[in-house]
Protein backbone atom coordinates (compact mmCIF):
# COMPACT_ATOMS: atom_id res chain seq x y z
CA UNK A 1 0.00 0.00 0.00
CA UNK A 2 1.43 3.34 -0.94
CA UNK A 3 0.45 5.86 1.97
CA UNK A 4 -0.06 9.56 0.50
CA UNK A 5 -0.58 13.04 2.11
CA UNK A 6 -2.04 15.69 -0.10
CA UNK A 7 -1.85 19.26 0.43
CA UNK A 8 -3.50 21.98 -1.43
CA UNK A 9 -5.68 24.86 -0.41
CA UNK A 10 -8.64 24.40 -2.34
CA UNK A 11 -11.05 21.75 -1.13
CA UNK A 12 -12.72 20.77 -4.48
CA UNK A 13 -9.26 19.91 -5.93
CA UNK A 14 -8.39 18.07 -2.54
CA UNK A 15 -11.64 15.83 -3.03
CA UNK A 16 -11.03 15.35 -6.91
CA UNK A 17 -7.57 14.19 -6.47
CA UNK A 18 -8.42 12.22 -3.12
CA UNK A 19 -11.44 10.49 -5.67
CA UNK A 20 -8.91 9.72 -8.39
CA UNK A 21 -6.34 8.11 -6.19
CA UNK A 22 -9.12 6.18 -4.90
CA UNK A 23 -9.57 4.11 -8.09
CA UNK A 24 -6.28 2.57 -7.31
CA UNK A 25 -6.88 -0.22 -4.37
CA UNK A 26 -2.68 0.07 -3.64
CA UNK A 27 -2.58 3.87 -2.96
CA UNK A 28 -4.22 5.50 0.45
CA UNK A 29 -4.67 8.70 1.30
CA UNK A 30 -3.60 9.00 4.72
CA UNK A 31 -3.68 12.75 5.51
CA UNK A 32 -4.93 16.28 3.49
CA UNK A 33 -3.58 19.73 4.48
CA UNK A 34 -4.69 23.07 3.77
CA UNK A 35 -1.29 24.57 3.49
CA UNK A 36 2.38 23.97 3.44
CA UNK A 37 2.63 24.31 7.20
CA UNK A 38 0.01 21.36 7.73
CA UNK A 39 1.66 19.19 5.49
CA UNK A 40 5.42 19.60 7.02
CA UNK A 41 3.15 18.60 10.06
CA UNK A 42 1.24 16.04 9.13
CA UNK A 43 4.01 14.52 6.89
CA UNK A 44 6.15 14.14 10.29
CA UNK A 45 3.15 12.21 12.13
CA UNK A 46 2.22 10.02 9.36
CA UNK A 47 5.58 9.32 7.53
CA UNK A 48 3.90 8.69 3.97
CA UNK A 49 5.70 7.70 1.12
CA UNK A 50 4.42 10.30 -1.24
CA UNK A 51 3.44 14.05 -0.51
CA UNK A 52 1.53 15.46 -3.10
CA UNK A 53 1.90 19.61 -2.89
CA UNK A 54 0.15 22.20 -4.90
CA UNK A 55 2.39 24.94 -5.32
CA UNK A 56 0.04 28.28 -4.40
CA UNK A 57 -0.39 27.62 -0.68
CA UNK A 58 -0.86 29.65 1.88
CA UNK A 59 1.33 29.96 4.98
CA UNK A 60 4.16 27.93 3.48
CA UNK A 61 4.17 27.57 -0.50
CA UNK A 62 4.82 24.13 -1.62
CA UNK A 63 8.16 24.37 -3.27
CA UNK A 64 9.06 25.66 0.33
CA UNK A 65 7.58 23.01 1.99
CA UNK A 66 8.91 20.23 -0.28
CA UNK A 67 12.68 21.76 0.78
CA UNK A 68 11.40 21.36 5.02
CA UNK A 69 9.94 17.69 3.93
CA UNK A 70 13.63 16.96 2.30
CA UNK A 71 15.20 17.71 6.22
CA UNK A 72 12.01 16.52 7.85
CA UNK A 73 10.66 12.84 6.59
CA UNK A 74 13.76 12.09 4.04
CA UNK A 75 11.54 9.00 3.33
CA UNK A 76 8.75 10.92 2.10
CA UNK A 77 9.09 10.85 -2.24
CA UNK A 78 7.78 14.31 -2.81
CA UNK A 79 5.84 15.66 -5.54
CA UNK A 80 4.81 18.63 -6.77
CA UNK A 81 1.15 19.20 -8.54
CA UNK A 82 0.90 22.57 -10.44
CA UNK A 83 -1.84 24.18 -12.79
CA UNK A 84 1.58 25.08 -15.32
CA UNK A 85 0.44 28.25 -15.68
CA UNK A 86 3.91 29.53 -14.37
CA UNK A 87 6.88 28.66 -16.21
CA UNK A 88 9.11 30.00 -13.08
CA UNK A 89 7.48 27.44 -10.85
CA UNK A 90 7.86 24.75 -12.72
CA UNK A 91 12.10 25.43 -13.16
CA UNK A 92 12.34 25.78 -9.68
CA UNK A 93 10.34 22.56 -8.67
CA UNK A 94 12.68 20.53 -11.17
CA UNK A 95 15.97 22.47 -9.42
CA UNK A 96 15.12 21.82 -6.15
CA UNK A 97 15.40 18.18 -5.65
CA UNK A 98 11.34 17.48 -5.51
CA UNK A 99 10.38 13.63 -7.26
CA UNK A 100 8.80 14.95 -9.72
CA UNK A 101 5.64 17.53 -10.60
CA UNK A 102 2.37 16.40 -12.67
CA UNK A 103 -0.32 18.43 -14.09
CA UNK A 104 -3.58 19.32 -12.42
CA UNK A 105 -4.99 19.78 -15.84
CA UNK A 106 -3.49 15.90 -17.25
CA UNK A 107 -5.01 12.87 -17.65
CA UNK A 108 -5.95 10.95 -14.42
CA UNK A 109 -4.04 8.07 -15.29
CA UNK A 110 -0.89 10.28 -15.51
CA UNK A 111 -1.69 10.85 -11.28
CA UNK A 112 -2.39 7.70 -10.27
CA UNK A 113 0.80 6.19 -12.36
CA UNK A 114 3.33 8.89 -11.00
CA UNK A 115 2.43 8.19 -7.60
CA UNK A 116 3.26 4.90 -8.32
CA UNK A 117 6.35 5.74 -9.98
CA UNK A 118 7.84 8.21 -7.13
CA UNK A 119 6.58 5.49 -4.99
CA UNK A 120 9.18 2.35 -6.57
CA UNK A 121 12.00 5.10 -6.80
CA UNK A 122 11.36 6.52 -10.07
CA UNK A 123 10.40 10.10 -11.43
CA UNK A 124 7.02 11.18 -11.95
CA UNK A 125 7.51 12.51 -15.09
CA UNK A 126 5.44 10.95 -18.03
CA UNK A 127 6.38 11.80 -21.79
CA UNK A 128 3.33 14.56 -22.45
CA UNK A 129 4.14 15.97 -19.56
CA UNK A 130 7.96 16.14 -20.18
CA UNK A 131 7.49 17.43 -23.51
CA UNK A 132 5.26 20.74 -22.57
CA UNK A 133 8.27 21.39 -19.63
CA UNK A 134 10.59 21.07 -22.51
CA UNK A 135 9.03 23.11 -25.00
CA UNK A 136 7.80 26.10 -22.36
CA UNK A 137 11.22 26.43 -20.68
CA UNK A 138 13.04 25.58 -23.37
CA UNK A 139 12.82 28.58 -25.41
CA UNK A 140 16.00 27.58 -27.66
CA UNK A 141 14.99 24.00 -28.06
CA UNK A 142 17.42 23.45 -30.57
CA UNK A 143 20.68 24.70 -28.36
CA UNK A 144 19.46 22.82 -25.44
CA UNK A 145 19.01 19.93 -27.46
CA UNK A 146 22.64 19.74 -28.66
CA UNK A 147 23.52 21.12 -25.72
CA UNK A 148 21.68 17.92 -23.20
CA UNK A 149 23.29 15.23 -26.29
CA UNK A 150 26.65 16.52 -25.89
CA UNK A 151 26.62 16.16 -22.08
CA UNK A 152 25.32 12.41 -22.72
CA UNK A 153 28.28 11.90 -24.99
CA UNK A 154 30.54 10.50 -22.08
CA UNK A 155 27.81 7.18 -20.88
CA UNK A 156 27.71 4.12 -22.17
CA UNK A 157 25.06 2.33 -24.54
CA UNK A 158 23.96 0.44 -21.59
CA UNK A 159 23.81 3.85 -19.41
CA UNK A 160 21.69 5.36 -22.14
CA UNK A 161 19.68 3.24 -22.65
CA UNK A 162 18.87 3.18 -18.85
CA UNK A 163 18.50 6.70 -18.96
CA UNK A 164 16.57 6.04 -21.51
CA UNK A 165 13.93 4.04 -19.75
CA UNK A 166 14.10 6.54 -16.79
CA UNK A 167 12.93 9.29 -18.80
CA UNK A 168 9.89 7.34 -20.33
CA UNK A 169 8.82 7.17 -16.93
CA UNK A 170 10.21 3.58 -15.73
CA UNK A 171 10.65 2.51 -12.35
CA UNK A 172 14.22 0.91 -11.16
CA UNK A 173 12.24 -2.42 -11.32
CA UNK A 174 10.79 -2.12 -14.62
CA UNK A 175 13.75 -1.06 -16.42
CA UNK A 176 16.02 -4.02 -14.75
CA UNK A 177 13.12 -6.23 -16.39
CA UNK A 178 13.36 -4.49 -20.01
CA UNK A 179 16.99 -4.70 -20.04
CA UNK A 180 16.95 -8.46 -18.08
CA UNK A 181 19.52 -6.97 -15.14
CA UNK A 182 19.08 -6.70 -11.55
CA UNK A 183 17.68 -3.65 -10.22
CA UNK A 184 20.76 -3.09 -7.88
CA UNK A 185 22.57 -3.00 -11.29
CA UNK A 186 20.11 -0.40 -12.80
CA UNK A 187 20.46 1.96 -9.61
CA UNK A 188 24.56 1.38 -9.62
CA UNK A 189 24.00 2.64 -13.64
CA UNK A 190 21.50 5.61 -12.05
CA UNK A 191 23.91 6.54 -9.13
CA UNK A 192 27.30 6.78 -11.60
CA UNK A 193 25.10 8.72 -14.07
CA UNK A 194 24.09 11.51 -11.69
CA UNK A 195 27.14 11.71 -10.02
CA UNK A 196 29.11 11.66 -13.69
CA UNK A 197 26.80 14.60 -15.34
CA UNK A 198 26.22 16.26 -11.72
CA UNK A 199 22.47 16.20 -11.47
CA UNK A 200 20.41 16.02 -8.11
CA UNK A 201 17.90 13.49 -9.17
CA UNK A 202 16.21 11.51 -11.28
CA UNK A 203 14.06 14.04 -12.21
CA UNK A 204 16.62 16.44 -13.83
CA UNK A 205 18.30 13.00 -15.65
CA UNK A 206 14.95 12.40 -16.88
CA UNK A 207 14.42 15.82 -18.28
CA UNK A 208 17.99 15.87 -19.94
CA UNK A 209 16.97 12.57 -21.67
CA UNK A 210 14.03 14.16 -23.24
CA UNK A 211 15.83 17.43 -24.29
CA UNK A 212 18.73 14.99 -25.65
CA UNK A 213 15.80 12.90 -27.86
CA UNK A 214 16.63 9.82 -26.19
CA UNK A 215 12.85 9.21 -25.19
CA UNK A 216 10.27 8.39 -27.96
CA UNK A 217 7.55 10.85 -28.31
CA UNK A 218 3.90 9.26 -29.82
Amino acid sequence: MIRVLLADDETMIRAGVRAILATDPGIEVVAEAGDGREAVELAREHRPDVVLLDVRMPRLDGLAAAEELRGAVPGAAVVVLTTFSEDAYIARALGSGVGGFLLKSGDPRELVAGVKAVAAGGAALSPSVARRVIDTLGGERFTRAAEARTRLEPLTGREREVVALLGAGLSNQEIADRMHIAEGTVKAHVSAVLSRLDLRNRVQLAVLAHEAGLVAHD
